[in-house]
């Protein structure tokens, strides 16, 4: 699936997933004000959104609207808990640039030198060029399995070695190399397992105690985790998923052990202390977590294409943006900015909220003039 942006001209790769999308009706709400939402929101059929708009390299304002689950009515609250979804792979792209910024791991090593629990299988393939955490990171290290699609809580939930070989209770296939590492963009959730694995054979602790100790503590996101599932005192932040048709979601959510990849919870307001980050330390005003350099690594794209560390960038007019999308049972997100220090983060619980992502970013960057607006 390819999202193209109303007025912006987008071509957005990461946003392919396998529940599909519906064809926008062309009699949906004009939206000229903030006002408007509630209206898309009933025509999109999307329970609850909330919303952190950047400005002047700081959050200028915070909105929320709708319910948290469409059978208690419990309205979204600045604190109600979201899916990131693949907007997991910035954040925890974020920490894997940190261990090579600290000398844990190198960019362009063999990855199978630093995994001990696992081995990435060696084929013909991987005969003369190395999964590596650069490839890994950027999706050009050849390996397969897109996305995944979690767990019920009624049902098993893998451990991560046994998601990266598709064994039982696994319900994606094994995760190899099926292409010449570094010679093309192939999106794959399954090199992102491959690479929190990595870090946690590197590190030996808990996926979500590094992912906390590198950049969730040092950004202040405090209403984030990567916790798989939810700790039984923060499930009552969390939002419920939705399906197409307005149902919750069996469980409310699912479990994703992809954590890397899929696993992280978070709020608007969390999201955009990250991509502030990004813009600061773009700028050299801010180095909490990377460097200048290695942020400017994280923006640039590895192979021909539109895909940095972890971060998709994205062509507006003449003008570069960098975020990443994401879709989860039940939950769609967006976070995106400009180096300028503007951007917006959109999280909604329902699977239609793709459609309203876009009007809402098309308002607010029209609203707001941002660069390359049309």
């Amino acid at each position: 699936m390819r999202l193209i942006f109303t007025r912006f001209i987008v071509v957005a790769v990461l946003l392919q997933n396998f529940w599909g999308c519906s064809s926008e009706n062309p009699t949906a709400p004009t939206a000229t004000d903030l006002n408007d939402i509630p209206a898309l929101m009933d025509f999109y059929n999307v329970p609850g959104v909330s919303i952190a708009v950047i400005k002047d390299f700081q959050i200028d304002y915070f909105q929320v609207y709708g319910v948290k689950d469409v059978q208690t009515q419990e309205p979204v609250a600045g604190e109600t808990l979201f899916q990131a979804a693949s907007i997991s792979k910035s954040v925890s792209a974020m920490a894997a640039v940190k261990f090579v910024q600290d000398g844990k791991i190198l960019f362009d090593e063999n990855i199978n030198s630093k995994l001990t629990t696992w081995k990435v299988p060696e084929n013909q393939f991987t005969a003369n060029e190395k999964v590596t955490l650069r490839r890994l990171i950027s999706h050009t290290a050849g390996t397969t399995v897109h996305g995944f699609r979690g767990y019920r809580y009624t049902e098993p939930v893998p451990s991560l070695v046994e998601v990266l070989n598709g064994a039982s209770p696994a319900n994606s296939p094994v995760i190899f190399v099926d292409r010449m590492p570094g010679r093309e963009f192939k999106y794959s959730g399954g090199g992102f397992c491959i690479m929190q694995q990595a870090l946690i054979d590197v590190e030996q602790k808990p996926f979500p105690q590094i992912l906390q100790e590198l950049v969730l503590g040092p950004l202040g996101m405090q209403n984030s985790a990567f916790a798989q599932p939810l700790p039984a005192q923060e499930v009552s932040y969390a939002s419920s998923g939705h399906y197409t048709n307005g149902n919750v979601v069996p469980s409310k959510h699912h479990i994703y052990p992809e954590m890397a990849a899929a696993g992280l919870w978070t709020t608007p307001n969390d999201l955009a202390l990250f991509l502030i980050e990004l813009q600061r330390s773009m700028r050299g005003e801010s180095n909490k977590v990377l460097t200048t350099e290695m942020v400017h690594k994280m923006m640039s794209p590895v192979v021909v294409g539109s895909y940095g560390l972890g971060l998709e960038i994205y062509q507006v007019s003449v003008e570069n943006y960098f975020g990443h999308s994401g879709a989860n049972e039940g939950f769609r997100c967006l976070m995106i900015a400009h180096n300028s220090g503007v951007g917006l983060v959109v999280m909604t619980n329902s699977d239609n909220g793709s459609k309203l992502n876009d009007k809402i970013f098309d308002l607010i960057a029209t609203k707001e003039n941002w660069p390359g607006a049309l």
